[in-house]
């Protein structure tokens, strides 16, 4: 089978597609023909530590291989259908169109993986596409962990997104609105128009106004790309608000500790582990209309280092997916 190889830390031109032996389930997995797949920030920070703090790059190669990697297919989202099964699976059958994502394990930029059928997998959203639904699993549990699990968001709070355009940013929105939230949305110009459409109450151009500097306050500030601090906009704060970061940078490590316990005010960043429910809880609200995937770009898996060239630049608009071809 076809897959995407990493092979060394620098830049996205030493991923390459390669012919690699193709996986075969064991007794409780399900084998699985990728149809999608996606490229996400997770990705770029597994591949070349592209958006984490440079203090934080020694511990995280410890994890990935301190001199080159030891992760050689990347990719944790996937949408599917299953090929075959082990012989103690019961939850699919072949011909069963699946999404999810490999974590905690990684290898969807490839044309097949096996995973246990007790994993984060379940059957694809009857009204996505497969590209579309490769673009939920990660990202969308990502924003639903810090908007419903870490701020409670519920009806009548107000809530800012800093990055809502962006890839959790475009769920947050979503999600935050149907929680009952006053949402608004932090953005640049050119994508004031895909903000609104998501269905902001308010929409912020950052490029023209300060965000710090208005009179409305917020029960949550959710900064979804690590451009906004504490400190700036401890005013805009309500007095028992949360300010939220998906970067663990060593000012937001620190704030963290200081505020449980000091303060009415909180900073708080967790990771966002996956679950299977969390991801039946999107599928539910998908299905019923009330949560949609953003996608900005599209890529065939030959061309997965441009994918990643285009999302480690920083300006994507929701989503970059990657379609996975098997031939005639």
């Amino acid at each position: 089978m076809k897959a995407i190889i990493h092979s060394a830390y620098g830049p996205p031109d030493e991923l390459q597609l390669k012919d690699v032996e193709k996986p075969s389930p064991q007794d409780n997995e399900v084998r699985i023909k990728v149809h999608a797949t996606s490229v996400t920030t997770s990705d770029c920070n597994i591949r070349n530590l592209t958006f984490v703090p440079k203090l934080l790059h020694f511990p995280m190669k410890l994890q990935f291989g301190v001199r080159e990697p030891n992760i050689p297919i990347l990719g944790f989202d996937f949408a599917g259908e299953i090929e075959s099964t082990g012989k103690d699976v019961l939850r699919f059958k072949p011909g069963d169109q699946v999404f999810g994502t490999t974590e905690p394990a990684y290898g969807a930029h490839a044309q097949y993986i096996c995973l246990p059928e007790d994993g984060v997998i379940t059957h694809k959203p009857a009204n996505l596409t497969y590209e579309e639904a490769a673009a939920v699993p990660v990202i969308g549990n990502t924003a639903q962990h810090f908007i419903r699990d870490m701020a409670n968001v519920e009806a009548g709070q107000s809530v800012l997104i800093n990055g809502a355009s962006g890839g959790i940013g475009t769920y947050a929105v979503q999600l935050a609105k149907h929680y009952g939230a006053n949402v608004t949305g932090v953005c640049s110009t050119k994508n004031l128009e895909l903000v609104k459409s998501l269905g902001v109450d308010r929409v912020i151009d950052y490029t023209r106004e300060d965000v710090t500097a208005g009179n409305k306050t917020y029960d949550t500030i959710f900064d979804t790309v690590g451009k906004l601090t504490f400190g700036s906009c401890r005013k805009i704060l309500k007095e028992h608000g949360l300010f939220l970061s998906t970067l663990p940078q060593p000012a937001i490590l620190f704030q963290m500790m200081w505020t449980s316990k000091f303060g009415s005010q909180k900073v708080k960043m967790e990771g966002a582990p996956a679950r299977l429910d969390n991801l039946e809880d999107l599928k539910a609200l998908i299905e019923e209309g009330k949560l949609r995937p953003v996608i900005d770009r599209r890529y065939p898996l030959e061309q997965v280092a441009e994918a990643f060239k285009y999302v480690e630049g920083g300006h994507k608009k929701g989503n970059v997916v990657i379609t996975v071809d098997h031939g005639s």
